[in-house]
């Protein structure tokens, strides 16, 4: 066996013993599992559920004090309602095998999420849709707006920022400037740090704007959030017998432990994994600030954007998501920011044509010297997943592993 918690899970560092003991274990041939692990996100825990169910013994190392990643929920001190530490997590997908795979381990409470932004001094529905045009224009001027949105692309259909701003129409070109200036511009200055058009030009191209009247924010068959929350989901896929889980365990503080060869799935930075040999990629980060207001409700949503005001991009308040009822509530101020090393956390890869250089020049790197080592994950892979996403990553990563197992 691998040394004992006493000084495996609790510390952050192995000591000189500890290494000795656990390489001694390793020659020994005592390592008792077939893959590693590193990382109890939502990632990590779909490849560790998946080889268990086949029948493999998985170990799990986290770095945190609890499992979940940035999917982490616990229950608010003051007022008992569930919170997402790590930002607002909502689950939405149209693909049934990643609904199918997770709802072996959860019950699901139905939501479906609306978003509305702070424009002009009006709470208006985003992505932009027929009702936010008739908030935001004056009367006459929103209804030649919506019909010749309607003629040119058909009621329910979406156009993009791109389309609208190149429409031979002034009054769509209207509509597609507007929106980009008042919706997406500073949203995006104050969460990425850069303008539209230093990060990958597709993000600005595929803003949407839709000839409905459906506020919704996801189009998704599948809407919804865990009915106990995602740290139970997740701690109910690492809850298996083929699986152990090790918190407060940081991959470097393990790697001496593991055998070379053994198969490791590693859900951390790419770049840290190869001690930022070719440089670190950036990210962005964010910080929450929390805030108990004695009131039933804050907001009429879960979500507000505030793209042209304060230094914050959206408030989140909880209780919408499980319809909790409470004469009080908990709402969070997001404020993004610069990741920094050993400061804050990992949010956001940055897209755009240097980032995805450096991440290729890694990736060829881990095909070369760790052919054992699949990396996968926001952090792994290098890409801004949705959930569903990475859940669909991480099987089939699971499932090319067993095939050649």
């Amino acid at each position: 066996m691998l040394p004992p918690p006493p000084f495996f899970l609790r510390k952050s560092l192995l000591s000189e013993w500890a290494i000795r003991y656990a390489r001694r274990a390793v020659n020994e041939k005592k390592f008792p599992f077939s893959a590693v692990v590193a990382g109890a996100g939502i990632s990590g825990a779909t490849v560790a559920a998946r080889l268990a169910a086949a029948g493999l013994r998985v170990l799990v190392l986290e770095a945190k004090a609890h499992a979940g990643g940035n999917c982490y929920d616990c229950r608010d001190a003051g007022t008992g309602i569930l919170v997402h530490k790590y930002g607002t997590h909502i689950f939405h997908t149209d693909d049934k095998r990643a609904w199918d795979f997770l709802s072996r381990f959860t019950a699901w409470h139905p939501y479906f999420h609306k978003v509305l932004a702070q424009i002009d001094g009006a709470l208006v529905p985003v992505p932009f849709n027929l009702n936010s045009v008739r908030r935001v224009f004056p009367p006459v001027l929103a209804a030649r707006i919506e019909e010749k949105l309607l003629e040119r692309f058909g009621f329910g259909a979406r156009a993009t920022i791109l389309e609208l701003r190149g429409s031979a129409d002034a009054d769509l070109r209207l509509l597609g400037d507007y929106v980009y200036e008042k919706v997406f511009l500073h949203y995006t200055l104050k969460q990425w740090g850069k303008t539209p058009e230093e990060i990958d030009p597709a993000v600005t191209a595929r803003v949407p704007i839709f000839a409905s009247r459906d506020d919704g924010y996801f189009r998704d068959r599948y809407q919804a959030i865990p009915r106990e929350g995602y740290t139970a989901l997740i701690g109910n896929m690492l809850a298996h017998p083929n699986i152990e889980l090790r918190l407060n365990t940081p991959w470097e503080a393990a790697r001496a432990c593991v055998p070379a060869g053994t198969p490791i799935f590693f859900t951390g930075a790419i770049d840290e994994f190869f001690g930022f040999k070719f440089g670190e990629l950036p990210y962005r980060s964010v910080s929450f600030e929390f805030v108990e207001y004695a009131r039933e409700y804050f907001q009429p949503v879960a979500c507000v954007n505030y793209p042209c005001h304060f230094d914050f991009t959206r408030i989140g308040e909880y209780k919408h998501f499980l319809g909790e009822k409470s004469p009080k509530t908990v709402v969070s101020f997001e404020y993004p920011a610069a990741f920094e090393r050993g400061k804050n956390e990992r949010c956001y890869p940055i897209a755009n044509a240097e980032t995805a250089a450096l991440y290729a020049r890694y990736a060829d790197e881990a095909r070369r010297a760790f052919p054992q080592t699949r990396f996968l994950g926001r952090l792994g892979d290098y890409k801004y997943y949705d959930m569903d996403k990475a859940v669909l990553r991480a099987l089939d990563a699971a499932e090319e592993f067993l095939r050649a197992f």
